[in-house]
């Protein structure tokens, strides 16, 4: 009996852990798929359609759409109960937050490879970490910031060896990682906080209308009067139409991912979708990827994978205070780690 419970157990293990790849390897793969389908989209060398505002719109409305079907008419999320208070306190200001960073995100891809935009992507612990500090929700620790410091430094060398650098393009991705920090950070003071936790299509339901709102002014301002004026346009319902549910399915990816791993996992697998990005952009869409901009990239990566493990540690310490039974352990560690960190896999859900 001793035997065939072990055996049931490792079974039970083995096809855990195959499921948590098989979420692992959807990730990774709608990840990938919504940026390049979104740098082909607004490449000018490509389907050359670059209004990234418009794009951003597309998505929201999508996205809106979809959720308000599975969170009020299909019944298949509940929604959060939150009052009109704590909507325009917390998720108006979060909405406009993730409005300018994809609006910015997206325009990048339309100045940048899409190799360099992923090696530009590695500061964002640095943003969050930094912005945290800033709010007082992270405390001033020399280490950690000389760990921000090396990641700084690697992204600053590939920035140095990157053939076509884009000045344009370089602050229009750095703006988009910061309001990207600036938004995790006050998710969980503004939410978390107080005990309100949004997975991805709870997060689509409130946020996506309200950036749909954000976008409409320098929609209105900077891209309606040129699409107005180009006759030659017609809307390709089979492009942005596999595009947006391609953005929604990613969100839908990132709630399997962190709900049965943890976004530890999800931040593990990132770096490995940079590393395989970098390789798509210089063997498929000829991006050239210079020798200075891997070596500065390499020294980032491993800066970021420091960070991580030093996150895992103190995930660890924390474990082993709580000291939860052995058959809680998994889920002990999946909720410490979701409560802050939930909503941080999501930044690639439209950019």
């Amino acid at each position: 009996m001793g035997k065939g419970s072990s055996s049931e157990m490792s079974e039970g293990v083995v096809k855990k852990i195959l499921i948590s790849y098989a979420y692992v390897g959807i990730w990774i793969f709608l990840s990938f798929t919504v940026i390049v389908y979104n740098k082909y989209i607004l490449d000018k060398k490509m389907f050359n359609w670059p209004f990234p505002i418009s794009l951003t719109m597309i998505h929201m409305g999508f996205c809106s759409s979809l959720a308000f079907i599975l969170v009020r008419v299909l019944k298949l999320v509940e929604p959060v109960s939150m009052s009109r208070e704590l909507y325009m306190s917390s998720v108006v200001p979060i909405g406009a937050l993730y409005s300018l960073s994809l609006w910015f995100s997206n325009s990048a891809y339309i100045y940048l490879s899409v190799s360099f935009i992923q090696m530009l992507k590695a500061l964002m612990p640095v943003a969050v970490y930094s912005i945290g500090v800033l709010f007082k929700k992270e405390s001033f620790k020399t280490e950690v910031m000389a760990n921000m410091l090396s990641i700084s430094f690697g992204v600053a060398i590939a920035a140095y060896g990157e053939a076509k650098f884009d000045t344009w393009g370089v602050i229009l991705q750095l703006a988009a990682v910061a309001f990207e920090a600036t938004r995790l950070v006050l998710i969980q003071i503004l939410l978390t906080s107080k005990g309100i936790t949004l997975n991805p299509i709870t997060s689509l339901y409130y946020v996506a209308p309200c950036c749909l709102v954000f976008l409409f002014v320098p929609w209105v301002i900077v891209e309606f009067p040129v699409l107005r004026d180009t006759s030659s346009f017609h809307f390709d319902w089979a492009i942005f139409g596999t595009n947006s549910f391609c953005a929604f399915a990613l969100n839908l990816a990132v709630f399997l991912l962190v709900g049965k791993t943890s976004a530890l996992t999800m931040n593990v697998a990132g770096v490995v979708k940079d590393w395989l990005l970098i390789a798509f952009s210089w063997s498929v869409i000829r991006d050239t990827v210079t020798p200075i901009n891997l070596v500065g990239y390499g020294v980032a990566f491993l800066g970021v994978c420091y960070y991580n493990a030093v996150k895992l540690k103190a995930l660890k310490a924390k474990e082993g205070q709580k000291k939860p039974p052995p058959e809680d352990e998994e889920a002990g560690k999946l909720l410490e780690e979701r409560d802050g960190e939930r909503v941080a896999g999501k930044t690639d859900s439209q950019d």
